[in-house]
C-alpha cells in the first residue's frame, strides 16, 4: 500500500454540506449529507406550501418585509469592526435559534395554535400590523446606522469600541431590540391567531436574556460612563421600559 509522499497534502473529495445562517454554520459531509440536503429542501418547500395554502395575503406581505430586513442586516454585517471579545459561541447560537424559531412560529400555521387572540378585521388588523412592522424596521435601520462600525449581532467589545448616544440612543440603550420587538409584533397582529402571539413571546425572553448579558459586558467595558447613561436612558421604551 503506498503512503502519501511527505510533504504533500491530501484533500478530502468527500461531499459537504454547510447550512449557513446568521450566527449559525452547519457543515455536513459524508454520504449523509446530500439526505439532510434533501430534508432541508422538503421542509423549504413544505413550509412554503403551508405559508402560501394557510395564510393571506397579509402575512405575504409581512414576510416579504421581513426578507428584505435580513438581507440589508446581513449586507452591512461586512462593515463592522473588528472584535477584541465576544460571547461564547454557544450563548450566540442559542439567542439565534430562539430567533429563528420564533420567526417561524411567527409564520406557520401550527395545528392548535390558529385560535385568534385579535378579532377577525382582516384590513383593519394587516394594515395595523404592517404600521407596526414597517416602522419597527425603520427604526432598528436608524438605530444601526448611528451604531456604525460599533455594531455586532453577537455581545461583543470591538477594537476602539465606543458608547452611542446619539439618535435614538439618546434615550434608548437597545433600540434594535426593541424594533425587533415591534416587527415581531406587527407580524402577530397581522395574523392575529396565537402562534404569531407565542413567537413575539419566545422573542422578548430572547431578547430579556440577551439584554441582561449585553449590560453587564457594557459596564465592564465602561466602566462608570455606561452607569451614567444607564441613569439618563430607558432599556427598550422611554418613559415605560
Amino acid at each position: 500500500m503506498e503512503k502519501p509522499e511527505q510533504g504533500k497534502q491530501v484533500h478530502d473529495k468527500s461531499r459537504a454540506v454547510c447550512l449557513k445562517l446568521p450566527g449559525i454554520q452547519i457543515v455536513l459531509t459524508g454520504p449523509l449529507s446530500v439526505v439532510a440536503l434533501v430534508i432541508v429542501l422538503v421542509l423549504i418547500v413544505g413550509f412554503l406550501y403551508l405559508l402560501i395554502t394557510n395564510t393571506g395575503p397579509g402575512l405575504w406581505v409581512s414576510g416579504g418585509l421581513w426578507l428584505l430586513f435580513i438581507v440589508y442586516w446581513s449586507a452591512r454585517a461586512k462593515n463592522a469592526a473588528p472584535t477584541s471579545s465576544s460571547e461564547s459561541t454557544a450563548s450566540r447560537q442559542l439567542h439565534q435559534l430562539l430567533m429563528y424559531g420564533a420567526l417561524l412560529l411567527a409564520f406557520l400555521p401550527v395545528p392548535g395554535l390558529r385560535r385568534r387572540w385579535l378579532p377577525i378585521s382582516p384590513w383593519i388588523g394587516v394594515t395595523i400590523g404592517l404600521a407596526i412592522q414597517t416602522s419597527s424596521a425603520l427604526l432598528a435601520i436608524w438605530a444601526r446606522r448611528h451604531l456604525g462600525r460599533n455594531w455586532s449581532g453577537a455581545i461583543t467589545a470591538k477594537v476602539d469600541h465606543q458608547l452611542i448616544r446619539t439618535g435614538p440612543y439618546r434615550l434608548v440603550r437597545h433600540p434594535i431590540y426593541s424594533g425587533m420587538l415591534g416587527m415581531f409584533l406587527g407580524t402577530a397582529v397581522v395574523s392575529g391567531e396565537l402562534h404569531g402571539l407565542l413567537a413575539l413571546l419566545i422573542i422578548a425572553v430572547a431578547y430579556w436574556r440577551k439584554i441582561r448579558l449585553e449590560e453587564l459586558h457594557l459596564r465592564g467595558y465602561f466602566g462608570t460612563n455606561y452607569d451614567d447613561y444607564r441613569k439618563k436612558s430607558w432599556a427598550l421604551v422611554p418613559g415605560l421600559l
